[in-house]
């Protein structure tokens, strides 16, 4: 120990947040830069980032705070959010999220930090977890195949549209939106057909479709205003045009209600939100989309489906991966990337816990009070516009409707004003006998009793019309009849964790994906009641703590980017994608030059570049990269001429996909002003930016940011993600708005904005806590550091893995940026050993593979991120090296590569008793390094057959004895 007698203020220091997310301490630090010959995190930045694109000033960001002051401030800000009991509906609505679903796997990093199951050998636990998701929404809506969630019911909406006009026979180029299905769905879908040049018509099907060329149809079931309507004469209207009928349906409802499959619908859309997930002013929330069995190959976003694995044991893996956009490109029918894979574990649970006995149960219980709240307006006196609902009812109030919801709002109840005259309430699992009660004494006139809900009970309507009660089974798989008690629950859900790898157990060195610490206490705010059981449309005097969250974090990344504006709204980083090429293609048309509609993308763009240009209706044109992996600017220069005139934007990731960073970007940025377009960056790297440069000032006009990479919100298993943009100022006027929240882009003027992208005004709100508490306490100095180890920890695995794996590309002075591609290519001309090889022998080293054959075929690309302490990043160097080793023993004919360790990885416990006629020993199979023994990860199935998964597609649960089969 130290005599000296260190400070107060160096104390304090010692304390600070940054050294815990930082994983290499000084030791460390100083050890990998002697090995790169450096002496300084400085020397090293000044050797690997381009001077010309170094931030002239520190970012202005407040002063760090501790995690304590943190969690106090975050308190404080959550006390000025109004807890009030919501009745306003519109899709949204309170639920009571089980401890043991809520403790076990909301707040378990064992959940939350995993990566989207790519790996499926690593990802079983919560592929079947997602197959019982799939599992259910096929169950209650009654089709034939649902994917594995999407981001939520306006997108869902959006994306059913599309595949609509995909694969519809008819020639129109119109689509129907009834008018009583949720205002903010109706406003996504508006935007979503303007680049696409699809008309859409607004009206009542049942009178106004009818006459009417489209190619689909939108219909709420039930509907935004409670009525519930019999839609066979609509779908069949449809049917005879060769039309889609793609319907919006509220999943507990179809627990009573006729499932929308049963009366003729092609495709169904909605939100798993209540079941189980809070409403969190908006989100996170797993959408639904489920369609016939013939359009399974044109369903947007990810499909669970069942295989076998090396030895024929059922195993689950996503399939038909050839659909996804990142290899589809410019020809991708959607851009979808994040799905919202956490909240669809949580709803699916909520699902298998209470059993289709408990959910029915709720959907009744909501079903009666609804009824009881009928009868008793009936006796006020009020006129109920509706005779037929599940939760809703829509009240007629001419000239009281202000009024009454002040009253309302006095006793502690939020209702939606549809209009001057109508107001809306909505009931849901939350709502309590009081609560009905309280609104019959606001109802009541002066001078009148009001009635009793107790009195009711016997007199309530059932507002499910006779033909329209469910008749057929759900929930029937043995999944959702096993689990009802806390203690089996318990148990499956460790069971179901053990099968994955996670942060918890080893590092994930995904390149591109950023998988990094997501600390504890930037984590605590989000399932606080003062930020999770918000409305997102409750009145903006009731939400001030939430739009201090985001004027403070709005700050925060204008100061990071340089950017003067950000919107929050897109819930994923496809969606800021989408809308960031939205809003320079309405600022173009703002300046008479609508016109402008080419894409300048280079040919390393991750593919959900070319994928969004496509959605925004622009042309796609490829710019080369040479032979270090940089934007061909002789190239650029050629295709911005060529098209000067109708130039667009170009698109750009920085650094660039193949991880170095381009010292031509800013006349790559100027090339594009000089041509007329505009230079928007992805910002899926700017965790090798920030402290170090600011995109706003190096000549990008937009960005998005993925704050589920840089800024510290969890992957949870493939979503949830945050894509918000930032843009200079001449943008910021177009920008998302919303049709029910007014003021969510101030500097919008009448008719500018490019509209909505998602469903709630200010996207997945409730884990934006997470991104402020990380900016909190790192501050701007903990942030460039982390920037600063995170390219030293590329660098020194670039260093450690070149003499055996070489590096693909580097940067100036032979320095990478924040990953680095190892080069597998000519493995298998060599010795007949491939990347999947490789990747799938990790495994047994307890690693999830790098990124596998992307940007580059038959490379992997590794990122190693700050978090990462050096310790673990030699295990991780250790256990490729050594699997290099393996692949020497193939090449010098020791053994063929068809008996090799690595052609049968992984390998399984259930080998552990089996005979054993391997070339190479039980040792090096299962215990290839020392320390093996103390953490063993046993991958639950062996290498998953993919082409067997495709031929023979099952997105079902298989039967409960497939489960104890493999378990033995």
């Amino acid at each position: 120990m130290s005599n000296e007698k260190p400070s107060l203020a160096e104390l304090e220091k010692r304390d600070d947040f940054v050294r815990r997310h930082i994983g290499p301490g000084e030791p460390q630090i100083a050890a990998m830069l002697e090995s790169l010959g450096l002496d300084s995190l400085d020397a090293l930045v000044d050797k690997a980032v381009p001077d010309s694109i170094r931030s002239s000033g520190p970012m202005a960001l407040p002063p760090v705070r501790n995690e304590r002051d943190t969690l106090a401030y975050l308190r404080a800000m959550a006390d000025r959010n109004q807890i009030m009991t919501s009745m306003i509906g519109m899709g949204y609505y309170g639920t009571f999220l089980p401890g043991v679903i809520q403790r076990r796997v909301l707040e378990n990093p064992g959940w939350y930090t995993a990566y989207t199951p790519y790996q499926a050998e690593v990802s079983q636990g919560r592929l079947e977890v997602l197959l019982n998701f799939q599992q259910m929404i096929i169950d209650l809506t009654g089709l034939e195949i649902a994917n594995a969630s999407l981001l939520d019911e306006a997108t869902a909406a959006a994306e059913a549209m599309a595949m609509a006009h995909r694969v519809s026979k008819s020639k129109s180029e119109a689509f129907f939106v009834a008018a009583d299905c949720h205002p903010q769905t109706l406003a996504v879908i508006q935007t979503r057909a303007r680049p696409l040049d699809i008309e859409i018509i607004v009206g009542d099907p049942a009178t106004e479709l009818a006459g009417k060329a489209v190619f689909g149809a939108l219909l709420q079931y039930p509907g935004t205003y409670g009525h519930l309507r019999d839609i066979r004469p609509i779908v069949e209207a449809l049917h005879a045009q060769n039309a889609l009928a793609v319907v919006a349906a509220d999943l507990l409802a179809l627990t009573l209600a006729t499932p929308p499959g049963e009366l003729g619908a092609d495709i169904v859309v909605g939100s798993s939100q209540r079941f189980g997930v809070p409403m969190g002013y908006g989100g996170p929330h797993a959408a639904y989309f489920a369609t016939k069995d013939a359009y399974k190959r044109s369903v947007p976003g990810r499909l669970i489906g069942v295989s076998v694995d090396s030895a024929g044991r059922p195993a689950l893996r996503m399939a038909l991966q050839t659909r996804e956009q990142h290899i589809r490109r410019e020809k991708a029918t959607s851009n979808i990337c994040t799905a919202q894979v956490l909240l669809a574990i949580i709803a699916a649970l909520f699902a298998v816990y209470h059993g289709p006995d408990g959910l029915e149960r709720i959907a009744r219980r909501v079903q009666r009070l609804t009824g009881i709240l009928w009868q008793g307006l009936k006796q006020l006196g009020i006129q109920v516009e509706n005779d037929t609902f599940f939760d809703t009812l829509t009240l007629a109030v001419p000239g009281r409707a202000e009024v009454l919801l002040a009253k309302a709002r006095e006793a502690g109840i939020n209702l939606r004003l549809i209009d001057s005259g109508r107001i809306g309430i909505s009931l849901d699992e939350t709502t309590k006998p009081e609560d009905v009660q309280k609104l019959f004494d606001t109802f009541a006139g002066f001078g009148v009793e009001p009635p009793r809900v107790e009195d009711l009970d016997g007199q309530a309507r059932d507002g499910i019309p006779a033909e329209l009660k469910r008749t057929s089974d759900y929930l029937t798989h043995p999944v959702f009849k096993l689990y009802h008690g806390e203690t089996e629950m318990l148990r499956y859900l460790r069971r179901l964790q053990a099968k994955d790898i996670a942060l918890d157990r080893s590092m994930i060195p995904l390149g591109s994906c950023t998988m990094k610490l997501n600390a504890t206490t930037e984590m605590q705010a989000i399932t606080w009641p003062e930020f999770a059981e918000i409305h997102p449309f409750a009145p903006l005097d009731q939400v001030q703590g939430y739009h201090q969250l985001f004027d403070e974090l709005e700050g925060m990344l204008c100061a990071a980017t340089g950017f003067d504006a950000v919107s929050l709204q897109p819930n994923a980083g496809s969606q800021g994608e989408f809308a960031g090429l939205m809003t320079i293609r309405k600022y173009h048309e703002s300046r008479g030059e609508a016109h402008r509609d080419v894409c300048l993308i280079p040919s390393s763009a991750h593919g959900t570049n070319p994928a969004s240009a496509s959605m925004a209706g622009m042309k796609v044109v490829v710019v080369k990269c040479d032979d270090n992996g940089n934007v061909d600017v002789a190239d650029l220069k050629t295709k911005a001429g060529e098209h000067k005139d109708s130039l667009g934007a170009l698109m750009v990731t920085y650094p660039s996909t193949h991880g170095v960073f381009e010292a031509a970007i800013r006349e790559i940025c100027q090339v594009i002003h000089d041509n007329g377009g505009q230079v928007y960056m992805d910002g899926a790297n700017f965790n090798a930016l920030l402290g170090l440069c600011k995109p706003g000032e190096i000549g990008a006009d937009v960005s998005h940011m993925n704050l589920h990479k840089t800024f510290c919100i969890p992957h949870g298993g493939g979503g949830p993600g945050v894509g918000p943009i930032g843009v200079r100022s001449h943008l910021a006027p177009f920008l998302p708005d919303h049709p029910v929240v007014k003021g969510v882009n101030p500097a919008a003027g009448e008719g500018e904005t490019m509209g909505p992208v998602s469903a709630a005004p200010w996207g997945s709100a409730s884990i934006l806590p997470i991104s402020w508490a990380y900016i909190a306490m790192m501050g701007a100095e903990g942030l460039t550091r982390a920037t600063q180890v995170a390219i030293l920890n590329a660098n020194y695995i670039a260093h450690r893995l070149a003499p055996h794996f070489p590096v693909l590309y580097t940067g100036q002075n032979g320095m990478v940026a924040h990953e680095c591609i190892i080069d597998l290519r000519d493995l298998k001309g060599r010795c007949g050993i491939s990347v999947e090889d490789v990747a799938k022998r990790l495994v047994d080293y307890g690693y999830h593979a790098p990124t596998m054959s992307f940007p580059v075929a038959d490379t992997l690309m590794i990122e190693p991120t700050e978090s990462e302490a050096k310790r673990e990043i030699d295990r991780f160097c250790d256990a490729l090296i050594a699997i290099a080793g393996e692949v020497a023993e193939v090449e010098a004919g020791k053994v063929s590569a068809e008996d090799s360790v690595l052609r049968h990885a992984p390998h399984t416990h259930h080998l552990l008793l089996a005979d054993w006629d391997r070339p190479y020993s039980k040792e090096q199979a299962f215990f290839p390094l020392d320390g093996a023994m103390d953490d063993k990860f046993w991958p639950p199935v062996g290498r998953v057959d993919n082409v067997a998964g495709d031929r023979h597609l099952v997105c079902t649960c298989p039967p409960i004895e497939a489960y104890q089969e493999a378990a033995e």
